[in-house]
């Protein structure tokens, strides 16, 4: 359960019980801030996922088509040349990339959230599209793009059994596939070589570890490499170098941080690339044509990037130069000559730009989102908070512009908060641009993120430091944050809520079910709360995940496990709700089922306790459709503005196009009914 979302409900009854001194107090000043509109935050960015083909012929990007975000292609040299390749008419494209044919690139869709991802091809130049993976309830993997087999790909399919991928070779021009492997034992995945010649598999051990399996040459396998259980999740194969002599290994094993090493195949020596002891490596830079690493990037506060070939030392440094944000690098020209950058602060949205490595130029190719040019964006600072029991919980805090006016990152005075969690809860949160914290931040909330224990990037033992600590010492980690703001004169304790989506949306229920009187309220987007029926409906191909899922959250397969996990589910303790909830879904989320939202909002219902719930139809795992996500903002900042007093734009317009239905509570937000007799549901899949 990977996301970051947000929703919110709310109740006058409610709010009639809390302490009211505060209730439309914002940032000192605030009022004269530009409210920025919902839709430059949140409505479709002018251009995004600008990359460039392998060729550097083709500049492509991902732009709105009759209000549908599409794949555009246009001349390298010519950027007004720009044509859609792509007529999606529903929920839109938003991962795509290069084939090594010529004019031939990928994108990936499923049907209204439910992760089935079919992968096509299109032929840019044809305008022809083509359903590679044309099966039902099926999802592709994409396992291996290389140009020394520029006609194919590597692709896994789960069409026979729903719970392992199969490996095939598909023809990029006819969309015929070849059997390569069948995946009769089970493994969670395969890495290939460049000449699409299968090396590895992965595999789960019954401990929740791995076996690393190598072909014996008779047609079978034999272990080659164990990864235990406590390193699971920080130590994977990565990738071969092309010539297939060198394994890429990020490895935690005998440490505590992840780091990365490189294994020569012929003779089996082990060499170490990068380490840093902050935090695990993170993404690396390789030699389009080698696949050789040139540089890895460690993300503690910030992400800082370890350079390992000389060679790209100097262009490395020429980014730097673009500003105090953080550039990335979206594609290399398989000559290397040509770079695709994209470049961020916390407070300027991206930025692409193309570099010319011979010359060194970078030249400014479009802004994701010009609307929010010269708009007050605000800062993002991190933060290193410690825990009751002496864990250094690495945060960020953005502050509206009223309550920071110097800018230094303290606070001048007190203001309303949102903690604002983020899911997984095996990921974590990071310095950059965040359309959510500026959004809050301009309404006049203080905005606290916090990598509580169990989240990822800072060495297996932090993630450890989370088993079966759901709803205990990962949700003390959040409560100790909100001590820390208060103490430090970030906000008050009656000025607190929390928000957030899947694992976040977890938190939300926790926190207002176990620790009722720290939040004035909620807004939970797919949070699960019964941890039992959580487990028992995860996604068929999750199977080779499902003993760490077990070992790390709590096991349903025995009566002890069972027993934690009633324990641990919200809907357990939902009679202590006493505070606002705003509750948002997708009907089609096949990781936090809808049933898991329904459970708790018919508990409380039975027990006379209000909430608010909002239902996409045409939503899976978060809010992808630009228009579903303006929507449940549009409620989610009504119902912020009655909890905590900031500011609040006007439902407005903000629900047309979107498939929201609010199936209970309406009546709980301010706006919210009006707006709904007003509406047209329009459900796109």
């Amino acid at each position: 359960m990977r996301l970051r979302l947000r929703l919110a409900p709310l109740c006058a009854a409610f709010l009639l019980a809390l302490p009211a001194a505060h209730a439309h107090e914002v940032a000192p000043g605030h009022g004269d801030v530009e409210l920025i509109p919902r839709d430059a935050l949140f409505g479709n960015p002018e251009r995004a996922g600008v990359q460039l083909s392998p060729d550097g012929r083709t500049l492509s990007w991902i732009a709105p088509l009759d209000g549908v975000m599409n794949v555009w292609v246009a001349p390298a040299d010519d950027p007004a040349r720009a044509r859609p390749v792509t007529r999606d008419d529903a929920r839109g494209i938003r991962n795509y990339f290069w084939t090594y044919r010529p004019d031939v690139l990928l994108y990936l869709r499923d049907t209204g959230g439910d992760e089935d991802f079919h992968l096509y091809a299109v032929d840019i130049a044809s305008g022809q599209a083509r359903d590679l993976t044309p099966y039902e309830n099926t999802t592709a993997q994409v396992v291996g793009v290389s140009h020394l087999r520029p006609d194919e790909i590597l692709v896994g399919m789960n069409d026979r059994d729903p719970r392992w991928h199969d490996l095939y070779r598909v023809d990029l021009a006819s969309g015929a596939r070849t059997l390569v492997e069948r995946n009769t034992m089970e493994f969670a995945s395969y890495l290939a070589d460049a000449e699409y010649a299968v090396r590895l598999a992965i595999k789960a051990r019954p401990d929740g570890g791995n076996d690393i399996l190598v072909p014996d040459g008779r047609g079978g396998w034999s272990r080659s490499d164990t990864i235990p259980f406590e390193d699971a999740l920080t130590t994977q194969p990565t990738r071969f170098t092309t010539d297939g002599g060198t394994l890429y290994l990020v490895d935690s094993r005998e440490r505590n941080t992840s780091a990365l090493f490189a294994i020569d195949m012929g003779s089996g020596r082990r060499t170490l690339v990068a380490e840093d002891p902050r935090a695990d490596i993170g993404q690396a830079l390789t030699d389009p044509r080698t696949g050789r690493v040139q540089a890895a990037s460690v993300n503690y506060l910030r992400e800082e990037w370890k350079v390992l070939d000389p060679a790209i030392a100097a262009d490395l440094e020429r980014l730097e130069a673009l500003g105090p944000g953080e550039a990335s690098i979206n594609t290399r020209t398989l000559d290397d000559r040509t770079w695709i950058v994209a470049y961020s602060a916390a407070e300027a949205p991206l930025v692409y730009y193309r570099y010319d490595r011979p010359s060194g130029e970078l030249t400014r190719l479009f802004s994701a989102r010009p609307a929010l040019d010269g708009k007050p964006l605000v800062p993002m600072w991190p933060k290193e908070i410690r825990a009751r029991d002496g864990l250094t919980l690495v945060s960020y805090l953005t502050l509206p512009p009223g309550a920071d006016l110097d800018r230094d990152g303290r606070a001048d005075r007190p203001v309303p908060m949102v903690l604002l969690v983020h899911g997984g809860p095996w990921a974590r949160d990071e310095y950059g641009y965040s359309s959510y914290d500026q959004w809050l931040a301009n309404r006049g909330y203080a905005v606290l993120s916090v990598n509580f224990r169990g989240s990822a990037g800072f060495g297996k033992d932090f993630i450890a430091a989370g088993d079966r600590e759901w709803g205990r010492k990962m949700h003390d980690d959040l409560i100790d944050a909100v001590q820390w703001a208060v103490d430090n004169g970030v906000t008050e304790r009656d000025r607190v809520a929390i928000m957030g989506g899947s694992y976040g949306g977890y938190a939300t229920l926790a926190g207002l079910a176990f620790t009722p009187d720290v939040f004035r309220c909620g807004v939970d987007i797919v949070g699960p709360s019964n941890l039992n029926t959580l487990l028992a409906t995860v996604p068929p191909y999750w199977a080779s995940f499902f003993e760490q899922l077990a070992r790390r959250v709590g096991d349903p397969r025995t009566e002890e496990g069972r027993a934690l996990l009633t324990e641990r589910s919200p809907l357990t303790h939902v009679d202590r709700i006493r505070r606002p909830l705003l509750i948002g879904q997708g009907a089609n989320d096949p990781r936090v089922k809808q049933a898991e939202s329904d459970q708790i909002v018919q508990a409380m219902q039975s027990k006379e306790i209000p909430v608010t719930y909002v239902l996409f139809p045409d939503e899976g795992h978060g809010f992808a459709r630009p228009e579903n996500s303006k929507a449940f903002n549009a409620v989610t900042e009504g119902f912020l503005a009655e909890c905590l007093g900031g500011r609040a734009q006007p439902i407005g317009d903000d629900f047309s196009g979107s498939s929201i239905s609010v199936p209970a509570g309406a009546d709980g937000v301010p706006g919210l009914e009006d707006a709904l007799r007003a509406h047209r549901q329009s459900i796109r899949r």
